[in-house]
């Protein structure tokens, strides 16, 4: 059994060192998470098809064909039915989307969602490489996207992690909340069918333009939707006066209302659920991650080797 290695790091910023160390607890993980259905938390996993799949031929339908392979044009050329056949390919590219917009750098307890947004990214990364498949992905915000096109080896795992590094300092503090849509656009564009394509963010603004994206890029690659949440986004503390500030603006919070607090929660968990609902559909994997968790243990819960025995 590998040793974890302790990593001490900043609640507020992660810096390279950090993430290049993280590379030690990859070793204890593979992207092959098992078929269950988590009885906390939420958790919904679905089967991952593994490395992807590469178009080879069409030849006639055969009766216990899957009825999406079916290859339309050369069925409507021939007016024969046809399916299409694949081939395992040598490597599957693995696609990593990071959400570095204005809420993800927030937190009451733990780290910023940001920083366990890196912290996640940098440790998928790292368990690419040792699987010998290509990594790359994208970073957002508010700004636009640093996209990497997937490629094998250490350096280009380098130059991702690098601009996740970079990547937490200034966000716009005046940023208006925008559909993902284009996030998952932008992404449908890129996956090529049978990668895998994980998205870390906090999914505010997903809506129905973004689900339709979603729902293409899933027709044809793995996805997992990896939802980093802070716990008063879930539910408000008891009833009280608080003050919250990000340094340079401050809010005054009263949670006297009983009305106020169940309102609140039943709008996290509305947004929270149809995610969930939608990964069901789907067949996505659907994974949560606390601020104050450890981006390691949760990624083991799924893709640890020992629980894949």
């Amino acid at each position: 059994m590998h040793a974890v290695a302790e990593i001490s790091s900043s609640p507020v910023s992660v810096g390279l060192a950090e993430l290049i160390a993280l590379s030690n607890n990859a070793h204890q993980l593979q992207l092959r998470p098992r078929v269950i259905r988590a009885r906390q938390g939420g958790q919904y996993i679905s089967r991952m098809r593994g490395r992807g799949m590469e178009f080879d031929e069409s030849r006639p339908y055969q009766p216990g064909d899957d009825v999406r392979n079916i290859d339309w044009r050369v069925t409507a050329r021939t007016g024969k039915t046809h399916s299409k056949v694949f081939r395992e390919e040598r490597e599957r590219p693995v696609l990593i989307s990071v959400d570095a917009r204005l809420p993800m750098f927030f937190a009451t307890r733990g780290r910023f969602k940001w920083v366990q947004a890196a912290r996640l990214a940098a440790l998928l990364s790292w368990t690419t490489l040792q699987a010998g498949d290509r990594v790359g992905g994208e970073i957002y915000s508010e700004e636009g996207f640093t996209e990497f096109r997937p490629r094998r080896g250490k350096q280009s795992v380098l130059r991702f992690i690098r601009s996740l590094s970079d990547a937490t300092s200034h966000p716009q503090m005046d940023a208006k909340e925008h559909s993902m849509e284009k996030v998952f656009r932008r992404m449908r564009r890129t996956a090529h069918p049978g990668s895998l394509v994980i998205f870390i963010s906090d999914f505010r603004g997903f809506d129905e333009a973004s689900e339709r994206q979603l729902a293409r890029i899933a027709r044809h690659n793995d996805v997992l939707l990896l939802h980093v949440y802070d716990w008063l986004e879930a539910s408000l503390p008891r009833r009280g006066h608080y003050r919250l500030g990000d340094g340079e603006r401050t809010l005054e919070l009263d949670t006297g209302k009983a009305d106020l607090r169940s309102n609140y929660s039943q709008q996290y968990h509305h947004r929270v659920g149809r995610l969930q609902k939608l990964c069901r559909r789907l067949h996505m994997t659907w994974l949560q991650c606390a601020t104050e968790d450890d981006p390691a243990t949760v990624l083991r819960g799924i893709f640890g080797k020992e629980a894949l025995r």
